[in-house]
């Protein structure tokens, strides 16, 4: 075994962030693994989205280190960061920010050819995951489809480029409860059946417990521990 074996997918150094008003983040640190899922909770106005902007690059920090898949996402370009988040990163958000006119086959396969994916395998890569993930409407707008089956179209999108982590603000929060249950059977079933890196931002209690580590943001500080 060598120490990359039990390297993190991501890895949070000493990270501080703030605004004019507030300090959002003081010195935080935190590791996710492959194959490992966790929960982040904490009250609204505490930082869960911020931090997953920092770590997905779309916010920049004011000091310490983000690291995914081994590459320090913190010194980067933009050019560099765009391209690293397009391959390494899946982001699934409470609404799912698809482009409403294009259905959901074009959804996914854009993603794909965002990151340089050749035509016939983005149209054939999205269409075994939306297959996967029970979406039969392939040609329907996304704005037709139920709050259920977008967050699927989603969840589609994020897996497209195979990234080896996935990054998940309120996924669930938009759903009603039969939704709500189906999305996060998909999301926590990826670390265990591709063995990728789940951090997932979540107010739902009964979301949060089925992670395998709960950690609460207050204060600029992660708590927590193993469910």
């Amino acid at each position: 075994m060598t120490d990359e074996t039990f390297s993190p997918v991501l890895r949070v150094q000493q990270l501080c962030y703030s605004t004019p008003n507030a300090q959002i983040f003081d010195r935080l640190d935190l590791d996710v693994f492959a194959g490992e899922s966790v929960a982040l909770c904490g009250p609204s106005g505490t930082g869960k989205t911020t931090l997953l902007s920092c770590i997905a690059g779309l916010i920049r920090r004011d000091e310490g280190r983000i690291l995914v898949a081994g590459e320090e996402v913190t010194r980067m370009s933009r050019r560099q960061l765009a391209a690293h988040r397009r391959n390494h990163i899946g982001m699934v958000f409470q609404f799912g920010e698809l482009l409403p006119e294009l259905s959901p086959m074009e959804n996914v396969a854009l993603a794909a050819l965002l990151a340089g994916v050749k035509r016939e395998e983005a149209y054939g890569s999205a269409r075994t995951l939306l297959s996967e993930l029970g979406i039969s409407h392939e040609k329907t707008p996304t704005a037709y489809l139920s709050g259920g089956e977008r967050q699927r179209v989603a969840v589609a999108r994020a897996l497209i480029t195979d990234p080896p982590l996935i990054l998940a603000d309120e996924p669930t929060g938009a759903l009603d409860q039969h939704s709500r249950d189906v999305v996060a059977d998909i999301l926590f079933d990826l670390p265990k059946r591709d063995g990728r890196a789940l951090l997932l931002a979540t107010h739902d209690e009964n979301v949060a417990k089925r992670a395998d580590r709960r950690l609460d943001l207050r204060a600029g500080r992660l708590t927590g521990a193993r469910a």
